[in-house]
């Protein structure tokens, strides 16, 4: 099912094509700090895959395969610890047809059900919320929160119902970086075998320490890859951003892919390649913060100091009060975009972005997903309430969600061209979409590893 893809020989990294201008590694060598060893690691490694067959986006038969084997086999991440900070803490994760609860219990331990009265299949929570119990609102049949079963009503009805059958089904449990993930295969690798070596990049950035300032989900008309692609690489800036091109060096970036996860860093306040003249400092911090035509500038840029320079000292500012050693943080880290994608559909983001991404199906539909930002920002102090989850319907403007702040213009730039992918796929002559070797690195390493899965 999974379709032929053409194979590339292998090839040192040096063998890449690489575009005009400074690689990242020399953008690094200009920094004014040192930067963290996590950003000179590099892997890019050569891949199979660089065609996709399109009946991977648009076909019915497919999406089944990928709900069998690969949503219920794989490791994925279903909410924040935070959601579940206290016994009777639950929240509802859906994938496909497969609805789960997760539970804080009253020993603290998280655990996952599958989210299904065992009576006559009523689904036990529809969202988020606290309980003593796991019960069914039809009939009233209950669990405790380790999912065992309460008395049943009108037990004597049951003679045939043993107590020692009606525990919930449970699901494997993992955290990570205050993280939940979930496995519906009881015979599946370990967590951190999935998670691989992704934990020694955020040592310098621990997510644990953050609490969701903004919870966002989107329903697309699309193929959840669709969705999750056009966030997997800088090459579509130049047609999709081009206002963004003084201040972001999209062809300067480097592509990295490990065993289960991949990474790409995109230069903030670095002229494009693309750019046929160099934009001078104000001109790049201009475009950094989308300033308008002839209005005064919003941050001046002072004689000697880069555009670079400066709005990471600004960030320094803005955040020592939360983090202690901001003073010691790179310029990279404060500027660039390091987004990580381990699969199959969770991306966090590396350095003090606040961006973390997850892409799925929505219900059974391979023509509908759902698109799902959380903002992490770091504190101090006691740990304040997690955002609630605000829900975008299809068509609706990202900035409808005035929490994700300017995010929500260039997430409308990003998914404007996201449903016109999917009606194009459908109404393709062509079999294949074709991939760039290196700057769509990310999105064949995915591939690469989907093959795996549904070829298992």
């Amino acid at each position: 099912m999974s379709g032929p893809h053409d194979a590339l020989p292998k090839a040192e990294p040096e063998a890449f094509a690489l575009s005009p201008g400074d690689t990242y590694q020399q953008i690094l060598d200009r920094d004014s700090r040192e930067v963290p060893e996590v950003l000179r690691w590099r892997s890019a490694r050569e891949l199979p895959v660089v065609r996709v067959p399109i009946e991977r986006y648009v076909s019915q038969e497919f999406h089944d395969l990928e709900m069998e084997k690969v949503w219920g086999r794989v490791w994925q991440m279903a909410c924040r610890e935070e959601v579940v900070a206290g016994p009777g803490d639950y929240a509802v994760y859906e994938i496909g047809d497969t609805s789960i609860v997760v539970v804080r219990g009253e020993d603290h331990q998280i655990r996952a059900f599958h989210n299904v009265c065992l009576h006559r299949g009523r689904r036990l929570k529809d969202g988020n919320g606290r309980s003593d119990e796991l019960r069914c609102p039809f009939h009233g049949w209950s669990w405790k929160l380790d999912g065992s079963p309460k008395p049943v009503p009108c037990h004597w009805d049951f003679p045939h119902a043993k107590r020692e059958d009606f525990h919930l089904p449970e699901l494997k449990v993992g955290t990570w970086e205050g993280w939940v993930f979930v496995n519906p295969d009881p015979e599946c690798i370990p967590f951190e075998q999935h998670l691989g070596e992704l934990p020694r990049h955020f040592e310098a950035w621990p997510l644990a320490d953050r609490y969701t300032e903004a919870h966002v989900a989107h329903l697309f008309p699309c193929n959840w890859k669709v969705a999750q692609e056009a966030f997997m690489e800088a090459y579509h800036v130049i047609a999709t951003h081009p206002h963004l091109l003084p201040s972001l060096g999209d062809c300067n970036s480097q592509y990295d892919a490990w065993d289960t996860f991949s990474r790409a860093v995109t230069p903030q306040m670095v002229p494009s390649p693309h750019l046929d003249h160099a934009p001078t400092e104000q001109e790049i911090m201009d475009s950094f913060l989308l300033q308008t035509i002839d209005a005064p500038p919003k941050m001046p840029v002072p004689e000697g100091m880069t555009a670079r320079q400066l709005f990471a000292q600004m960030m320094r500012m803005n955040l020592q009060a939360s983090v202690a050693s901001v003073q010691r943080v790179s310029d990279a880290e404060l500027n660039d975009s390091i987004y990580y994608t381990l699969f199959p559909n969770f991306h966090p983001w590396g350095g003090y972005s606040k961006i973390n991404y997850r892409f799925r199906p929505y219900e059974n539909d391979p023509n509908r997903c759902v698109m799902e930002v959380f903002l992490l920002s770091p504190f101090r102090g006691s740990r304040p309430a997690p955002a609630s989850l605000r829900w975008l319907d299809v068509g609706e403007p990202w900035t409808n969600a005035p929490e994700l702040g300017t995010l929500a213009n260039v997430f409308d730039q990003d998914t404007f061209n996201i449903p016109n992918i999917q009606r194009g796929l459908r109404a393709a002559a062509h079999e294949h979409v074709t991939l760039a070797r290196y700057q769509e690195t990310k999105i064949r390493h995915f591939h690469t590893l989907l093959e795996k899965y549904v070829n298992a």
